[in-house]
């Protein structure tokens, strides 16, 4: 289908093309991978018979006839080819996007340079000598390039055999004895001659050993071509192994030479210098046996002195000499028949010195915690309990602080359970006998007999607590000084490394020549050997020449050989308490397990103070069952409050961490507390609203006094009715900050509430969040409900008002005006108690004041809503007409100085000003609306005559009002402008 158009069948070369042949030539051999042909090619524009003008991409006329790996697609010719077209397109472009898309000129850039052939000029005249070079190189190693050629196409050949071979054999694991592979390489189907196929199984047996001997010999050609490129190297293998044959016979000769020749010299030189040495070291041993006994005689003496030692409680002496000696039977006297038990017998014996120890600190912790809880914080004997300590640590029994945690909680229940039987047996109005259980006495305390066995409570547990901190710092200290010894016996071990690390110079030639298995060294005694060699010896040695020691001495060094480095070394150390201790360097406790003991320890006393708190909690909770908790008052939950925030901090201070249990305890009380104190005040202020006639009520000179402390900046409540207050008369207004407020009862009622929140919140800090929100709660609910009894007219039903007045609503938004005035007072008083991340609850204030403008812009809407309904009844039976002035004007001035008589007592002159020009201007708007409908101009005739007559009249009684004088009416605004 290709040859059907006008294009030529060979394809033009471009630049790229040009570029692939240069490779191709450059390589010889290895082509470089090259992109699809184009099967479409363009007309040729040079000389068709140059082959420089031709690509080597496969053709469609010259490859035809012979397969190519490009005949696996699809005959993009075809695909691309349009028959409605006279001409074929030249590629894909012009095919979607017409003919005219090659011949269309690109506008060149103004931001690329122009590019011409002197830009390549200085790269040409570098690279042209490297070309040549590389020419004659080429040509050079072309006969490398053959055998490479060569062996790459033998070695593609090799690995074409070994594909047939299947890749089952070339497994690493591959074993004929699984069944799997057996099945698979000798299939069983090959040998069965049952059902008359004998002789077909027959061939086809033969053909699979026909296939494996196949297989085996593409293997054997791969092996011996393998063998014949490597046979160089094997028979130089071969040549290596003999000559290294002859290199091992003139060594095996040389060795035989040196062994006769050292024999010799051990017959002439040696043998009598042996025979001394050997006679030495028998001496030793003899001297070595001596002492032996004697360390035998003083092992023997152990059980009777740990008995001793036991007898007054030296539990630590004990363990020592116990540890020293089981060393001792370790190292020293290991095999001794007689001390076969003796081992098993001492550690039966620190079992029980370990069961005595934890039965003795049980009896401590009871006898020190159980002590009467006077004000003594001193430590019961200090001295045994240190003793204790260390005995336990020795022996690594470090949970020993869980004994004491244990006694503290039986402790602390105890306290609680004295405390409740003491106050009880003061008390005459409860009866044991009847009442039985101690909670359900502790219930029949009124507030304070329960409040002061709280107080009781609270200071035994600061006692009780002091005691277990002094005890437990005691505790902590010791394990400091074992800390503290450990780290300077590191220290010491350190430096007696690096002096021996220096000074270890000994003579190899004395130190490791031996004779019948042992050292030379220990033939000779402390006198004889070399300094170094003398001082490492003695360490294990005594001399030779040493008194004999009394075998009946426990402590004297001179009684043991060989054991110098198993007697322990003891430094003394003194706890806070001034008790004086040695302490051993045999309490393998590392570091880690010291400071975690210590970590726990601390932790036992952050424990007790929590024991304490839980216990607290639940005498607390044991009392709140009836609900007696919730039915205090203000001032005896503030006392409780501050009492157990007081013991609180006292417990911080004493342990240095918080406990939370009481203080959530307390905290939940306060929530009880607070929900109660909030319905209540919500009860009392709806009941207050539901009864509210919404007329002006007298202030009481209390209020008026609870007022100016809020002025002076004291937000609390005032104290009982003096006689002065009592005869001071109530006032018609309110006065706060020079401003008369009108307010009714409820309103007043209202901001004694408030300042009792705030001043809830200052005894109780604890619930300033939950206080703010009920504040918050409080101030809505007066806002929504005096709205739906004024404007929304609820009063009528629920109080049974006969209609809302002016005065009603006037009166409604001076009591609004008057709790907006004190809502920046409030919210300084919350935003002086809270934490800054807390700030973000003040926002409640912000859209409480909101909602209050609002309301309060509600109200002055509805009394201009009143008088434009007033005003539209009236204009709209206006007439202009005699006598002057009319009927109207004269009902309207009497309603308006109706508003003014209504609202002037009670509002501020400004808000009244204010009022009554919105109101002037809804009267301007429907006048001019009537004006305009009776065509009435200003044009100086008789009509517009009369309404001037009118409005003057009206302007005149407007401005009679008291605080209206100066009002600027503006009444020209009613006639029409002329266009």
């Amino acid at each position: 289908m290709a040859s059907s158009h006008s294009s030529s069948p060979v394809p033009q070369s471009n630049s790229s093309d040009a570029f692939l042949k240069k490779e191709m030539d450059a390589t010889k051999r290895f082509r470089p991978v090259q992109s699809l042909p184009d099967v479409c090619p363009k007309e040729p524009t040079g000389n068709a018979g140059d082959p420089s003008n031709l690509c080597d991409s496969p053709s469609l006329v010259v490859d035809q006839h012979r397969w190519t790996i490009y005949h696996s697609k699809v005959n993009l010719p075809a695909a691309l080819n349009d028959p409605r077209l006279a001409k074929r397109e030249s590629d894909f472009f012009t095919k979607t996007w017409g003919v005219d898309f090659v011949d269309t000129e690109v506008t060149p850039s103004f931001y690329l340079p122009q590019i011409t052939k002197e830009h390549f000029a200085l790269y040409q005249q570098e690279i042209t000598p490297r070309e040549k070079v590389h020419e004659r190189c080429k040509n050079i190693y072309t006969p490398k390039d053959t055998f490479d050629r060569t062996l790459l196409h033998t070695h593609d050949k090799s690995r074409t055999d070994l594909e047939q071979v299947p890749k089952i054999f070339m497994k690493p694991d591959f074993a004929l004895e699984d069944s799997l592979t057996f099945n698979a390489v000798l299939p069983w189907s090959h040998f069965s001659t049952a059902g008359g196929k004998g002789n077909r199984d027959a061939a086809s047996s033969k053909l699979l050993q026909e296939k494996l001997s196949h297989y085996l010999d593409i293997v054997e050609v791969n092996i011996a071509h393998q063998i014949s490129l490597r046979s160089e190297a094997f028979f130089h293998a071969m040549t290596s192994q003999h000559e290294l044959q002859d290199y091992l016979r003139k060594t095996s000769q040389a060795v035989k030479l040196l062994r006769e020749k050292i024999s010799k010299i051990d017959k002439v030189m040696c043998e009598g210098s042996l025979r001394v040495l050997r006679l030495s070291l028998t001496r030793n041993n003899c001297v070595k046996a001596y002492n032996k006994l004697k360390l035998m005689a003083t092992v023997h003496q152990t059980q009777p002195t740990v008995q001793l030692l036991l007898s007054t409680s030296e539990f630590v002496g004990a363990l020592d000499l116990i540890a020293t000696t089981q060393e001792v039977l370790q190292q020293e006297l290991q095999g001794i028949h007689s001390f076969r038990h003796l081992g098993s017998q001492l550690c039966e014996l620190e079992k029980l010195i370990d069961k005595m120890m934890i039965a003795e600190f049980s009896t401590y912790a009871r006898n020190d915690l159980n002590r009467p809880l006077e004000d003594d914080c001193q430590i019961l004997e200090e001295e045994r309990l240190v003793s204790l300590v260390f005995g336990l640590l020795k022996q690594r029994k470090l949970n020993f602080y869980e004994i004491y945690g244990d006694e503290m909680i039986i402790t602390a229940k105890n306290i609680i359970k004295q405390c409740v039987v003491n106050t009880v047996s003061q008390i005459e109005e409860i009866d044991t006998e009847v009442v039985v259980k101690l909670a359900d006495q502790m219930r029949m305390m009124n507030f304070p007999q329960w409040f002061d066995l709280l107080k009781n409570i609270f200071s035994k547990f600061t006692i009780f607590l002091k005691r277990i901190k002094a005890t437990l710092n005691t505790i902590r200290s010791v394990v400091f000084l074992v800390l503290d010894k450990n780290q300077k016996t590191r220290d010491l071990e350190d430096t007696l490394q690096k002096n021996s690390a220096k000074d270890s110079v000994v003579d190899t030639e004395v130190a490791y020549l031996t004779h019948e298995g042992m050292f030379i060294s220990d033939a000779f005694g402390e006198g004889d050997l070399p300094p170094v060699a003398a001082d490492t010896t003695s360490q294990r040695n005594t001399s030779p020449n040493s008194e004999p020691c009394s075998s009946d001495s426990v402590s004297e060094p001179e009684c043991t050989t060989d054991s110098s480095s198993s007697k322990e070394q003891t430094s003394s150390s003194v706890t806070p308490g001034g008790v004086e201790m040695m302490i051993s360097d045999d309490m393998k406790l590392t570091d880690l397990e010291l400071v975690r003991l210590a970590n726990n320890i601390q932790e036992l006393l952050y424990n007790a103070s929590d024991i304490c708190h839980d216990r607290s909690v639940k005498f607390l909770m044991a009392r709140a069952k009836d609900g007696f908790l919730e039915k205090l008052n203000s001032n005896e939950f503030v006392a409780l409050s501050r009492l157990m925030e007081g013991f609180i901090l006292d417990t911080e201070q004493i342990c240095g961490r918080k406990s939370m249990s009481l203080r959530g305890a307390l905290q939940s009380q306060a929530n009880r507390f607070v929900n109660r104190f909030h319905e209540e005040r919500k009860t009392k202020l709806s009941l207050l609203l539901d009864n509210e006639r919404w007329k002006q009520a007298e202030v009481p000179a209390e209020f008026q006094d609870l007022v100016d402390s809020v002025s002076d900046g004291r937000i609390s409540l005032p104290e009982k009715k003096t006689a002065a207050t009592e005869e001071r008369k109530p006032t018609e207004f309110l006065i706060v900050e020079g401003q008369k407020y009108a307010t009714v009862g409820t309103v007043l009622l209202l901001i004694r509430i408030i300042l009792e929140y705030c001043q809830c919140v200052d005894n109780i800090p604890s619930i300033t969040t939950d206080m703010l929100t009920r504040l918050s709660d409080l101030l809505k609910y007066f806002n929504s409900r005096s709205c739906q009894l004024v404007l929304g007219a609820g009063a009528l039903q629920v109080v049974g008002l006969k209609t809302i007045t002016t005065k009603n609503l006037a009166l409604s938004s001076r009591c609004l005006q008057l709790i907006v005035h004190y809502i920046p007072i409030i919210r300084a008083h919350f935003e002086a108690r809270l934490q800054p991340k807390q700030f973000s609850m003040l926002r409640h204030f912000d859209h409480i004041t909101k909602d209050y403008h609002d309301h309060i812009a509600e109200i002055s809407a509805k009394l201009v809503a009143i008088m434009d309904s007033l005003f539209d009844k009236l204009l709209s039976k206006y007439e202009v007409k005699a006598p002057v002035p009319s009927t109207c004007f004269r009902n309207i001035c009497k309603q308006m100085a109706k508003m003014h008589e209504a609202i002037y007592d009670l509002l501020p002159e400004e808000q009244t000003q204010m009022l009554f020009l919105r109101i002037n201007a809804s009267y301007k708007l429907h006048l001019k609306r009537q004006l305009a409908h009776l065509n009435v101009v200003n044009d100086g005739g008789p009509l517009n005559g009369l309404v001037t007559s009118d409005v003057a009249f009206y302007t005149g009684n407007l401005q009679a009002l008291k605080g209206l004088n100066n009002l600027d009416l503006n009444m020209a605004e009613i006639w029409e402008q002329k266009r």
